[in-house]
């Protein structure tokens, strides 16, 4: 143990690191308050463009859907490739999508249709890196894992980069963090990585379809009303005052107390905002997204948009996903039962509800809608290209073309953007990389691409994006 009169190699004494420590009392987790710290040392630094009304809800689909089967379907292509669904008619005219998506289809109208994304990675873990960061994955394809060297996710660089107009997070992710079943990391690239873990996105972890869910760290203690806990703070502020140490530098003192306000504050706008609070909502309204954890999620995502959050990212999950073989949207068997009974149902009522309520609030025009997973899937149905466990009724890997789902934000609805060839195997016109949506979402949150920031890794200066906004979606 260190002696009471020990310091830090920045100058805090015990009892200063213990004050520090105390901030957990308000339910914030040591990387809540590194990010803290972080935010304290740089100032929060937002780029005077900033546009703090915009936002985005980025929905990644874990797995890789098949686009062919979904929303790229190739009717006129052999049985081996179209595969058994049919393509229905939407409320376009001229947009065809899976006859098993019958509300998205009613939705079509609102909806950008980008057929042409496309990179080259067909691992798990790297592909997802590849998506969330917008940077091509930076080591060999050998793991699914996060490790240091990670790229900063987009999450990370909303954290950052972002600010939220009511004081609330930044960034926020749920309801988990992407993670293959078994394994004792995250899927690669959903942190700071050598941006820092401090940038890390405030995580909402659990599952928001059960009635007893709610938010750790954010709901005062029972018996503990908004003014008692006002006073609490009133409270600490003149202790603060009554124990400055004259000895103490200035910046060491602000450190302190912008930890301490920064705590406060976000315990203080969640509760006035009740943006958190899912029981708020109506019956009707939660029923009207389905009883799963993907309707809950977006309805979630829906009150934390009108709240003021820049950036929430909706990562999918299911009962599928201690599946050894085909978890969440990796159907390399069964695809087409899986689609039909387990997936296509939760996703259309979910996405369904999410972008109509999105219009009835007003919501819509300054909300991007992003929805993809890391690839598609192969052409043909039963061809192995990556995982040797796919059978003769599954789809494997595909990154060479696949779909992407954008709605609102200023994106011109029933529309397709981009192409593929008569087999959906390789884009033919417009095509999108990974970095060239991250710099789209970044430009429509206000967020310079090009803005830069220290790599902890190489220890250079990285840009945030390499990528070019698509501006031909309005």
């Amino acid at each position: 143990m260190l002696p009471m009169d020990s310091r830090s190699r920045i100058g805090l004494t015990r009892r200063e690191w213990m004050r520090i420590g105390g901030l957990s009392l308000l339910g914030l987790s040591a990387t809540d308050l590194a990010r803290l710290r972080a935010r304290a040392d740089e100032g929060g630094h937002v780029p005077p463009s900033a546009h703090r009304t915009n936002s985005c809800v980025f929905i990644f689909l874990f797995g890789g859907p098949s686009h062919i089967d979904l929303w790229d379907m190739k009717p006129q292509a052999p049985a081996e490739i179209r595969g058994e669904f049919r393509p229905t008619g939407t409320n376009v005219p001229g947009i065809d999508i899976t006859e098993h998506l019958p509300l998205l289809a009613g939705q079509a109208d609102k909806l950008c249709f980008v057929r042409s994304l496309t990179h080259k990675m067909n691992v798990h873990g790297p592909a997802c890196s590849e998506i969330y960061s917008g940077r091509q994955y930076f080591g060999p394809p050998v793991t699914d894992q996060a490790l240091p060297e990670d790229w900063p996710s987009l999450a990370a660089m909303v954290s950052r980069f972002g600010r939220s107009a009511t004081g609330l997070p930044a960034s926020v992710v749920l309801p988990w963090y992407t993670q293959f079943f078994g394994q004792d990391r995250r899927i690669a690239g959903q942190t700071g990585g050598r941006m820092g873990d401090q940038w890390n996105p405030f995580l909402i972890q659990g599952d928001p379809s059960r009635r007893d869910f709610e938010v750790q760290g954010i709901r005062l203690p029972s018996g503990i009303s908004l003014e008692r806990f006002a006073e609490r703070r009133d409270l600490q502020r003149t202790l603060d005052r009554l124990t400055d140490d004259p000895h103490r530098s200035a910046k060491i003192t602000n450190l302190f107390r912008s930890h301490y306000e920064a705590a406060w504050q976000l315990v203080d706008k969640a509760q006035a905002a009740d943006a958190f609070d899912l029981a708020r909502e109506p019956e009707t309204v939660r029923s009207r997204y389905g009883a799963t954890r993907f309707g809950q999620s977006l309805l979630l995502a829906r009150r934390l948009v009108e709240s003021g959050i820049p950036l929430v990212t909706v990562n999918w999950d299911d009962a599928s996903r201690s599946d050894k073989v085909s978890p969440h949207w990796d159907t390399h068997n069964h695809a087409f039962r899986r689609l039909k009974e387990n997936l296509c149902p939760a996703f259309d009522q979910g996405l369904a509800a999410f972008l109509a309520d999105l219009k009835e609030r007003g919501l819509l025009e300054k909300t991007l809608v992003v929805a993809l997973g890391e690839f598609g899937r192969t052409p043909k149905i039963g061809l192995i290209t990556q995982n040797g466990m796919t059978e003769k009724t599954g789809r494997d890997h595909w990154p060479h073309a696949f779909t992407a789902l954008l709605a609102g934000g200023g994106v011109r609805g029933g529309q397709i953007y981009g192409a593929t060839n008569s087999t959906g195997g390789y884009v033919l016109d417009k095509p999108v990389s990974p970095a060239d949506l991250t710099a789209t979402i970044l430009y429509h949150l206000g967020i310079d691409p090009a803005t830069t920031y220290h790599d902890a890794f190489q220890r250079v200066s990285q840009r945030l994006c390499e990528g070019t906004p698509v501006h031909g979606l309005s």
